[in-house]
């Protein structure tokens, strides 16, 4: 049984920064690719970033690109998101995604695990 689990959301002002953590169990996390995806309120659930299984290889969407960075802790079998200059069009859920499979991905169906998400709130 895997098991993801996001922390670190909360409320922050605009250009500010938050952390993301996701910690995995249950498998061998060194496998998965993982990604990131967030959902605003009112919108479809979109891809923000994902990282290979070796962390070798990461990519993002435009909109956070140079102001987010996805790393992976194999030790910890953790997966980070890194917030910077965050923006009020960053608020939402975010959620974390593990692939057993293959190379991180842009499409929600290629993952295999989800966690519960975890609020991020950017005021202005």
């Amino acid at each position: 049984q895997v098991q993801v689990v996001e922390s670190g959301g909360g409320l922050v002002q605009a250009g500010g920064s938050l952390r993301l953590s996701c910690a995995i169990s249950g498998r061998t996390f060194s496998t998965f690719a993982m990604g990131w995806f967030r959902q605003a309120p009112g919108k479809e659930r979109e891809w923000v970033a994902a990282i290979n299984w070796s962390g070798s290889s990461t990519s993002y969407t435009d909109s956070v690109k140079g102001r987010f960075t996805i790393s992976r802790d194999s030790a910890e079998n953790t997966v980070i998101l890194q917030m910077n200059s965050l923006k009020t069009e960053d608020t939402a859920v975010y959620y974390c995604a593990g692939k057993k499979y293959g190379r991180g991905s842009i499409y929600e169906s290629e993952y295999d695990y989800w966690g519960q998400g975890t609020q991020v709130t950017v005021s202005s």
